[in-house]
């Protein structure tokens, strides 16, 4: 199957029966990172967590409504 990067739009193959290719066929909404590119976003998220100023925003602070 051949599948092409969402950033850097290099083409590459991958096996048809392999887990990722079912995922991308049946969900169109799942993207395909090649290597390098998820090297990349990985290492620069590490770094933006050693800042100490990385966040992650939780959901479950959000006020509750009594009414229903």
């Amino acid at each position: 199957m051949k599948v092409q990067c969402v950033l850097c739009d290099a083409v590459h193959e991958i096996d048809d029966d392999s887990l990722q290719a079912k995922r991308l066929r049946n969900r169109r909404i799942h993207m395909y990172l090649c290597q390098e590119c998820y090297g990349r976003i990985d290492d620069n998220t590490r770094k933006r967590h050693a800042t100490g100023s990385f966040r992650l925003f939780d959901d479950t602070k959000k006020k509750k409504k009594d009414l229903i």
